[in-house]
């Protein structure tokens, strides 16, 4: 018996990926892109069911999700992340015409309409049996990673296309040039608005970059990444999340000092999350001589309702609240380096292309096709059968 036939098999996967490989080093013929969106509401009456879906199975009433509405509701129920997922759609279609490559792109979300399953029964009435799947999350996490694998393993069964559509999924992208490269552009545009703003600023003494991403619960955090590997405290999720940082800030930030901080936590106050929170971090920046901060959104793809909340109106109004002149730099959205990298990580899969050349900004990439054995346990709702990893 082979060792292909003896190593642990990938549900849902193509050929290629079902024995697990580490990376997945042989051509892969793909009918289609599935591009995965975690989704959004469009208007107030949206907003509510869409919370639900969100935290479905956990059992949170409507009350306590009104506290996390009114987000919503200040921009009318609208999330902007539908449309820049259409916006990015199209220009993923774009590239791909540009470069004569046949690959139509299905969208669907996790959580509001288009759904994943709506994709899927759209892939399998164009004939479309071999999917590659781009998550709009570069790292690892329950959140940003096995959450969409679960989702995908959920809707092929919801849909009764199990065994009829394979799903892979592109590796996780924190540090492909693609999406770092941006990061790095918009940084230097950031240093030089503020110095245009304080012309007198030091910036090595005076500027402090705050490098920020979602705080997810540290247990989830200690989880993410194989179990087989020790990544420190905060594990992959905060590895990744400071390799990257470390990177742009040694790049674009002209020797000024920064910090990697998080934001957005929802748990109750009792559950350990990753910190510090970025409005703490602000308010004891004064006490150390910092004038202006450099808001850097790490851990986004683009300015959805996590930036537009808690960075451009709870963050600025810190900023403001403690006398600090602040610059927020913008996501890769639709950014022509970034969705050249995306085209480029489904070409990796398309072409096998051999690990050792596949760029990577980090010691720690490139980073698994196939997420490895127990990756991302979701500690609250342990194990769910999901796609494009080996079980668990």
């Amino acid at each position: 018996m082979s060792v292909d036939n003896l190593a642990p098999r990938v549900p849902h996967a193509t050929e290629a990926a079902q024995a697990g490989p580490e990376h997945v080093e042989s051509p892969t013929a793909y009918d289609a892109i599935l591009l995965a969106g975690f989704g959004g509401p469009e208007g107030q009456d949206d907003v509510i069911p869409f919370l639900r879906n969100v935290t479905r199975g956990r059992g949170i009433p409507d009350e306590r999700l009104e506290e996390v509405a009114h987000h919503y509701r200040h921009f009318g129920g609208v999330s902007p992340i539908n449309d820049q997922n259409r916006e990015l759609k199209a220009a993923l279609e774009g590239e791909l015409l540009r470069r004569g490559i046949n690959l139509p792109v299905i969208w669907g979300n996790r959580n509001w309409d288009p759904y994943l399953s709506d994709a899927l029964r759209e892939a399998n009435d164009r004939g479309f049996t071999r999917l590659i799947a781009i998550a709009t999350s570069a790292y690892s996490s329950f959140s940003s990673c096995r959450q969409y694998r679960e989702d995908f393993a959920r809707s092929l069964e919801e849909t009764g296309l199990a065994g009829t559509i394979m799903i892979d999924k592109v590796r996780p992208f924190f540090d492909h040039p693609g999406f770092v490269e941006p990061f790095i552009e918009r940084v230097r545009e950031g240093m030089r608005e503020l110095k245009d703003r304080l012309p007198d600023l030091v910036v090595e003494r005076e500027v402090r970059i705050l490098f920020t991403t979602h705080s997810i619960p540290t247990a989830d955090a200690e989880r993410s990444g194989p179990r087989d590997r020790d990544y420190g405290a905060g594990g992959a999720y905060a590895a990744q999340h400071l390799s990257v940082s470390e990177v742009v800030a040694h790049a674009a930030g002209e020797g000024a000092a920064w910090d990697l901080v998080y934001q957005s936590r929802s748990g109750p106050p009792t559950q350990p999350w990753l910190e510090p929170d970025i409005n703490d971090a602000i308010t004891a920046l004064p006490a150390r001589g910092i004038r202006a901060v450099l808001i850097v959104p790490i851990g986004f793809v683009s300015d959805h309702m996590e930036v537009l909340w808690d960075l451009d109106t709870e963050a600025m109004e810190t900023c403001r609240e403690n006398g600090l002149t602040a610059v927020r730099v913008l996501t890769p959205g639709s950014h022509d380096t970034y969705v050249r990298g995306l085209v480029d990580l489904v070409l990796e899969r398309r072409d096998g292309v051999p690990a050792a050349e596949r760029p990577a900004l980090t010691d720690l990439g490139p980073w698994f096709d196939v997420c490895r054995p127990g990756c991302c346990e979701n500690v609250r709702a342990g194990f769910k059968p999901a796609a494009a990893g080996i079980a668990p």
